[in-house]
């Protein structure tokens, strides 16, 4: 059995960060992420790595861009607004088709908001911040050693298809604290004839650009970044299901609110109503199939996130509005407890599901 160490979330993606071999980070304190860049000052030149504090979100997330041009393991954090700030840079880094790794640790919102957790930035990540046709491969952690395994992951998955890959946590995911098995596995390895690093014995000079004046030709970057993404709905999407098979009410929920929803559904299960639960694992691609697969037995569904309900829409088209779609959320760094979704879960029951 592999020895376990007591991490806090955010000292958890420094660890798995650095152990899958990123050696840049760029980043601005911001809580409640500010111990990433805290960790990552005191642990990256340990190993021969750089931290390089930017004097904005924007600047970070240009700097992030440069690094992953010659082609090295790079990330930056944030959280909420200061993640807001970097939409524009994010929109360039996925047009070039350069692979990093983002986080955002939610605190409630809108504007500056709390400091308190939060699940309100669902849209911006899953749907695209920035501008133009892009995603971003969206990874929700649950706990601590979910957050630690998915960033190491994290850097694969952006390796692998050449993409910009999210870690989409919370406040509480953040600052709670887990034991963590710190076991990872050698990283992928990839080539990467792309990246600027000189000629190398080419002919020409790399050249990454994302600024086009040819119609046809930006058409066909806009192709060949959705069939980046198709090969990615196919074969990335994930979810986790707790007593689908005969569940007549499903509960629909991520990160910390996912685990709040499974303590709800134990209770009901516990007093005998068929209840389930779907934990969508990719934010985006959205378990869509899953889920509709789920439809054709459930009468009802029951989404519940920190914020007024913005994964709705997801659930409501994978079920192709097939069955009724409730909504329980708390806002402004609050958030449910057991009971009150269990409350939820029993007066949807009492209406039929209706």
């Amino acid at each position: 059995m592999s020895e376990k160490i007591l991490l806090k979330g955010n000292e958890a993606i420094c660890e798995a960060a650095i152990l899958a071999g990123c050696r840049y980070y760029f980043g601005y304190p911001i809580t409640p992420q500010s111990e990433i860049p805290e960790v990552m000052a005191k642990k990256l030149p340990t190993v021969g790595g750089v931290y390089l504090q930017a004097e904005s979100e924007i600047s970070a997330i240009n700097m992030l861009y440069g690094a992953a041009a010659v082609g090295v393991r790079a990330m930056t954090s944030s959280s909420s607004p200061g993640f807001s700030l970097k939409q524009e840079g994010i929109s360039y880094i996925a047009a070039a088709s350069l692979p990093c790794l983002l986080v955002n640790v939610q605190r409630g919102g809108p504007g500056l908001g709390t400091i308190q957790p939060g699940q309100a930035d669902y849209f911006q990540a899953t749907k695209g911040g920035g501008h133009g046709d892009y995603r971003l491969l969206v990874l929700a952690p649950n706990s601590v050693q979910e957050i630690f395994d998915l960033t190491v992951e994290g850097f694969d998955l952006a390796d692998k298809y050449r993409i910009p890959v999210l870690i989409l946590a919370d406040g509480a995911l953040g600052q709670m604290m887990e034991a963590v098995s710190t076991e990872v596995k050698p990283a992928l390895q990839v080539e990467k004839p792309w990246a600027i690093t000189g000629r190398n014995g080419r002919k020409d000079t790399n050249v990454i650009n994302t600024l086009s004046f040819d119609n046809d030709a930006s058409e066909q970057t806009n192709r060949d970044l959705q069939a980046k993404y198709a090969a990615v709905k196919q074969q990335e999407t994930r979810c986790e299901e707790f007593y689908t098979d005969d569940a007549e009410l499903v509960l629909v929920a991520y990160g910390i609110t996912s685990r709040i929803a499974k303590s709800a559904v134990d209770k009901a299960r516990a007093q005998g109503y068929k209840v389930g639960l779907v934990r969508p694992i990719t934010l985006w691609p959205f378990p869509s199939a899953e889920l509709l697969r789920v439809a054709q037995t459930a009468k009802a569904f029951l989404v519940t996130e920190l914020s007024t309900g913005q994964m709705i829409e997801d659930v409501e088209l994978a079920i192709r509005c097939q069955k009724p779609v409730h909504f329980y959320g708390r806002t402004g760094g609050n958030m449910p407890t057991t009971d009150e979704l269990y409350q939820e879960i029993l007066k949807i029951v009492a209406e039929g599901g209706k």
